[in-house]
């Protein structure tokens, strides 16, 4: 199972269902017959870790100018 998939906050889910209606027949399974269900919940999944990473760069950049002028501020009298 996806690490995404098991948060409380569930991303993609319709794909996630589709997914698993597919898995329910075993012969699609085994097959291949649930490769584009599959697909479709991957690429979702793949867009929400693009963003995500996205935003945590972000708040880190914001994080770290904060801290450097904190330390100019405080060196600024030396």
């Amino acid at each position: 199972m996806h690490p995404q998939l098991s948060d409380k906050r569930i991303v993609c889910r319709e794909f996630i269902q589709a997914l698993d209606v597919c898995h329910a027949n075993n012969w699609a399974r085994l097959t291949g017959g649930c490769n584009q269900e599959k697909d479709k919940l991957n690429k979702c999944l793949r867009k929400e870790r693009v963003e995500r990473s996205t935003r945590n760069r972000e708040q880190a950049k914001e994080q770290r100018m904060k801290a450097e002028q904190a330390w100019r501020d405080l060196h600024q009298d030396d």
